[in-house]
């Protein structure tokens, strides 16, 4: 391992390289990163990049965000087969369709989607700032996609505006049932549920705090309690057994993980640098349609 660390660092300085990785990914691989991120910092993030060259550790919707808003840069995704399954359910043609229903509604796409499904949207967002671009949007009529389960979240914070729920949804998040919570609330009767809005509102009802993944992490170390269950892929009790080790994280149920975020290696990131895989291209109509989209979420998710 201390190999592929040095021959990492090694290459990333050759290649003038920027190393991106999601809080959901292994721990070898947040440590040889220049920034752990949760989706809307990796946005920021890739924006503003100076370096020539930026490696996403995630999955493709990410290195695809990266590339759109930062066109100029080559960007590289070690592990090519790293998806999201809730990104390739919705479709185009999805949006299309719900359009035609709703012609007076925003469609308001979750980050976690594929490019082109953003450039056929009006503003993306990401589960930090939904609520606040939703309620900033003029239009009452808001078509929310793909994930019903943040979806519904928002519409619960922001009952003056109709939502438009499309039937997509997390496989890990969207698992974990009300008995789990009870269940964990039982083992740890003196720990905070923390549980991020892709979970089913049978969930986040007995939820301490609902949030995104840094949301989560900043509500942890911040607060005055020193237990806490974890409703979010494991990663994220990893991070913060490190940044918090006097508290004590649990988590809401075993084998919550994201095999998608698992499968990039410190050896598929020494290979990405060394060869220049994979990289993200994607023709310019749609990388332009879909830069407005997300330029749009970072000034809205950004503002006061």
């Amino acid at each position: 391992m201390k190999e592929f660390i040095n021959e990492i660092a090694r290459l990333k300085n050759i290649k003038d390289a920027l190393i991106l990785a999601h809080y959901y990914q292994p721990k070898e691989i947040k440590e040889i990163a220049d920034h752990v991120c949760d989706s809307f910092e990796m946005a920021c993030r890739a924006r503003e990049a100076e370096s020539s060259l930026l490696v996403i550790c995630g999955v493709r919707f990410m290195a695809e965000t990266a590339k759109i808003m930062n066109p100029k840069k080559c960007v590289l995704l070690p592990a090519p087969r790293a998806g999201c399954p809730m990104a390739d359910m919705v479709t185009i043609e999805d949006i299309t369709a719900l359009k035609k229903q709703h012609p007076d509604a925003a469609v308001v796409c979750y980050v976690n989607s594929s490019a082109e499904v953003k450039a056929v949207s009006d503003i993306c967002c990401t589960s930090s700032s939904a609520e606040k671009i939703v309620r900033a949007l003029p239009e009452k009529k808001i078509i929310f996609v793909p994930d019903r389960n943040l979806g519904a979240y928002v519409a619960s914070k922001v009952p003056e505006k109709e939502i438009i729920l499309f039937d997509g949804y997390c496989p890990v998040h969207d698992r974990i049932n009300e008995a789990d919570a009870l269940a964990a609330k039982k083992a740890h009767p003196k720990a905070s549920l923390l549980v991020h809005p892709e979970c089913r509102g049978e969930v986040l009802v007995h939820a301490d705090y609902i949030g995104s993944t840094a949301g989560i992490i900043s509500h942890a170390i911040e607060s005055q309690n020193s237990e806490f269950i974890i409703g979010t892929e494991y990663g994220v009790a990893e991070h913060l057994a490190e940044l918090a080790p006097k508290k004590k994280f649990y988590m809401l149920r075993d084998g919550f993980l994201c095999p998608d975020m698992k499968k990039i290696q410190l050896s598929d990131v020494q290979f990405s640098l060394e060869r220049g895989k994979y990289e993200i291209d994607m023709y310019s109509e749609e990388l332009f349609d879909a830069r407005e989209a997300l330029e749009r979420m970072v000034e809205l998710g950004q503002s006061e």
